[in-house]
């Protein structure tokens, strides 16, 4: 597995985990460590899960207000929270980050729908993210 999309992973699952306890765990760094020693012990991603994590819960109310108007069908709270997190989290890096160009968001997302959402969590990633590419496309947003 790329180092970038463990760290996406490591990245989801901590989304994951915070979504589930309903926001009650505040210890985001805490939660980050338990992952990674876990999932991938001595692996060392320079920040990049934290950066990840940190920039959804930072435009965690934007995001969803794009979940809410891309995903018209699921009112969020109906939504997987897996599905949710990863959406998320493809929008954050989709939208928010500089750093990351477009369709490889979009990539990423889906490719972590397909190992960890259900049968159709790909396709749903793919529509819902798809579709703010294109909303960005005409706006000349895109991030090559």
């Amino acid at each position: 597995m790329a180092n970038r999309h463990l760290s996406r992973t490591i990245a989801m699952q901590t989304l994951y985990q915070w979504d589930f306890t309903e926001s009650q765990e505040k210890n985001l760094d805490k939660l980050l460590d338990y992952n990674f020693n876990e999932f991938a012990p001595g692996f060392d991603d320079e920040g990049f899960s934290k950066h990840l994590v940190d920039g959804v819960l930072k435009k965690k109310k934007g995001i969803d207000d794009l979940i809410k108007k891309y995903a018209t069908e699921w009112p969020i709270e109906q939504i997987t929270i897996v599905d949710r997190n990863i959406l998320r989290l493809g929008i954050y890096e989709l939208k928010f980050d500089p750093e990351i160009p477009s369709k490889v968001a979009i990539n990423e997302a889906i490719e972590v729908a397909k190992t960890y959402g259900g049968e159709s969590s790909g396709k749903f990633v793919n529509g819902v993210l798809g579709a703010i590419y294109k909303e960005m496309e005409k706006k000349g947003e895109i991030k090559e």
